[in-house]
């Protein structure tokens, strides 16, 4: 018996599992809803709502052990996830002009979202976009919840994928490898001219491998410089343990992230055969990942250069969350001072006192 697979299946369309909404009530207020329109959920949606379930599930816990308020991440979410459905939307409208720009196209088509189209480097822009704004409404760091999000993105992204299986799109060139999927010669994807039974690279397969490890990858570099959290006086206080000088804060996690999704999408994007966008020879999904790398790189060096302490909170000066009977210390600091920044500088200080102290004592017997 062999050890692989000869080939993946794709699922049967009845593993869709279409739930049908009839939202025809909306027509007297939004004249782009049909009278009859109803909005089918497919496993693909339910894919993506799982996904972000689970990472709004991780960030809270990571943002809780940065000393946060528990739930804290809906306030910043509320804002982030419609944001970024608008830019995954607009993203993929701008990238695929031809299926919504030509005589006789009906204009409303480029909002309707429920007929398929989205992009996920848009919703990363949108998504930020939204996030800064519930990062300033709530207090939070931004740069502490993007590292907060990081692995998580990369979990929300691998599920999202599973739904790309589902749907029976979004693979890869031909190939003869134990693991090629299976593809309806049916499929509008379907590339013209190969045979019935040409089976294809499992890109849905190979991006959920990637951000799964991804994932590992990322967790791996934050314990080698963990922040472990304690009680002080009735407050949550991170207390860094390893070398702060490489501690991944202050977006660093978040660029190792864009670093790495970059690097896999670039190949993924590559080998796909659905039509997309071209541009000087190259797919314009694949321009997003290196245009991910670049600015992973640059955001990574630019934080390391510019905060080579630990972040002092989770929250910017002022707006720290204090539970139910905690003490106020009464310490407050400005933007400039950032006193994570000078955490290091203290410590070298007072290892250099030290040092001196000892090396001017008298040897008593």
């Amino acid at each position: 018996m062999p050890l692989l697979p000869l080939s993946i299946p794709s699922p049967p369309e009845q593993w869709q599992i279409p739930i049908n909404i009839p939202i025809g009530w909306l027509h007297s207020v939004l004249p782009i809803v049909g009278e009859n329109q109803v909005i089918a959920i497919h496993t693909y949606a339910l894919c993506i709502l799982a996904g972000i379930i689970a990472a709004t599930m991780l960030v809270n816990s990571r943002l809780k052990r940065r000393g946060a308020e528990p739930g804290i991440v809906l306030d910043v979410i509320i804002w982030a996830v419609p944001l970024g459905l608008v830019g995954a939307r607009a993203y993929h409208v701008l990238t695929h002009p031809a299926d919504y720009f030509f005589d006789g196209a009906d204009p409303w088509e480029v909002i309707r979202i429920w007929n398929g189209g989205n992009a996920l480097f848009g919703s990363l822009i949108g998504g930020a976009v939204g996030a800064w704004i519930g990062c300033k409404l709530s207090g939070i760091r931004f740069w502490t919840f993007a590292d907060a999000l990081a692995p998580a993105m990369l979990l929300a992204q691998a599920m999202g994928r599973l739904g790309n299986y589902f749907n029976h799109e979004l693979f890869g060139q031909p190939t003869d490898l134990p693991w090629g999927l299976e593809v309806e010669s049916t499929n509008s994807a379907f590339p013209v001219g190969l045979a019935e039974g040409t089976l294809f690279h499992p890109t849905f397969l190979y991006e959920m491998i990637w951000n799964v490890v991804g994932i590992v990858f990322l967790f791996t570099m934050e314990r080698r410089y963990r922040l472990v959290t304690k009680t002080v006086v009735g407050l949550s206080i991170p207390v860094p343990v390893g070398d702060p000088v490489a501690r991944l804060q202050w977006g660093k996690v978040w660029a190792l992230y864009m670093i790495w999704y970059g690097v896999g999408r670039a190949w993924f994007e590559s080998i796909r055969v659905d039509p997309s966008e071209v541009f000087l020879g190259i797919r314009t999904n694949v321009w997003g990942a290196i245009a991910a790398i670049i600015l992973g790189v640059i955001l990574f060096g630019y934080q390391s250069r510019r905060h080579p302490g630990v972040e002092p909170s989770a929250y910017v000066p002022g707006r720290e969350w204090k539970p139910d009977g905690a003490v106020d210390l009464k310490q407050t600091y400005s933007d400039s001072d950032e006193p994570g920044d000078e955490a290091l500088a203290s410590a070298d200080e007072a290892s250099t006192d030290k040092l001196a102290t000892s090396g001017s004592g008298t040897t008593r017997s």
